[in-house]
């Protein structure tokens, strides 16, 4: 007789965010650092990126144990002007490196109404959409990118995997209504998505990969007899190249054969780069002005009809926003396989569990 699957443990984000913190502790990050790190990943989990937020803390403490990351960096401005900056993130944790790129982008555009802020020497940052949003408690438009830490894409029409899932993330914000946040892969699904299917035992969507006879691959256990495939094929293909030597070549960071592999190699520094533009609204128009439009498009596309099997349109970010207020109140969902995880790693750390 089969097992029938039990539901999620919910945890308080206050639980599962001193649990973090009190890991990367354990580990040798700086407790005002590890307090950072906890806070971001925490936000990931409460908006709903699964993949990215507490699911990544096992991988983070074993790179942080084999010497793939620097627990106490000397972040710091390699290149700047009045409207660019490139942070040198010396191996860091990506969040702790994203979170220097914000504060120097804000702080610019404040002052010459847009800035770009691009980083090498960093590392995996978690969601796109977080890093993103930072911006909007300025009044700012957030837009990211970042090349990934694994490549499984190949150039359209190819084999070899050169390129990876590559997320773009804009953030704009508005007045009354959630803001507006976009945040996607240039693959159909983030390969973090592939991880969560293999440790939960389920199989992957038809579109998600094939093999390398263009055979559907629904096996996560096989992924790598395979690869992702783009978002609408070769235009996918072409945003993941161009994001990739945006944040990648421009920065002096790894991009295409020079990307490592975080998932199989934990002590290969990644240098991983991203970049962050932050748009100062006030520099373009009046801010409640700008927001109150903004709330205007979103009833507008909210309220349009919809096709037959739709209930309602939804704008990007929104089901984000409610998981993250319903989260907020009934705690975050951890399943059985990845708690069992979270406990070995509290064990090995010498650290009270989650439990």
């Amino acid at each position: 007789m089969s097992s029938t699957p039990t539901s999620p443990r919910l945890f308080p984000a206050e639980t599962t965010r001193g649990f973090i913190a009190r890991a990367l502790a354990a580990a040798g990050v700086p407790e005002g650092d590890a307090q950072v790190v906890a806070e971001l990943m925490t936000e990931i989990d409460l908006r709903g990126g699964d993949g990215h937020g507490i699911f990544r803390l096992v991988q983070y403490i074993k790179r942080i144990k084999a010497g793939g990351i620097n627990v106490k960096p000397d972040i710091k401005l390699a290149k700047e002007s009045p409207g660019m900056a490139i942070v040198d993130g010396d191996n860091a944790m990506g969040h702790l490196v994203m979170r220097r790129a914000a504060d120097v982008a804000m702080e610019k555009a404040a002052k010459c109404g847009v800035a770009w802020v691009g980083t090498r020497n960093s590392n995996h940052a978690g969601a796109a959409a977080i890093h993103a949003m930072m911006p909007l408690e300025r009044d700012m438009i957030g837009l990211y990118v970042a090349v990934g830490n694994a490549n499984h894409l190949p150039p359209w029409g190819g084999t070899e995997m050169l390129l990876s899932t590559n997320p773009l993330a804009v953030a704009v914000p508005a007045l009354d209504e959630p803001p507006v946040v976009l945040d996607m892969a240039s693959t159909v699904a983030a390969y973090g998505k592939v991880k969560m299917a293999a440790q939960r035992g389920e199989q992957m969507p038809v579109g998600w990969m094939i093999d390398r006879e263009g055979k559907p691959l629904t096996d996560p256990n096989r992924a790598d007899d395979g690869f992702l495939l783009p978002i609408g094929g070769y235009k996918g293909y072409g945003l993941s190249l161009i994001f990739g030597l945006l944040a990648g070549t421009l920065n002096g960071a790894a991009f295409g054969k020079d990307v490592v592999d975080f998932n199989a190699d934990d002590t290969t520094p990644t240098n991983t780069g991203q970049f962050l533009v932050a748009i100062d609204i006030k520099a373009f128009a009046d801010v409640e002005g700008f927001k109150r439009q903004v709330d205007g498009v979103i009833r507008a596309i909210r309220a349009s009809p919809t096709l037959p099997g739709f209930d309602r349109v939804f704008l990007p970010g929104e089901q984000s926003h409610a998981k993250f207020q319903r989260r907020n109140v009934d705690g975050i969902p951890i399943p059985d396989v990845l708690l069992g995880n979270l406990e070995k790693l509290a064990g090995e750390l010498g650290i009270s569990g989650l439990g």
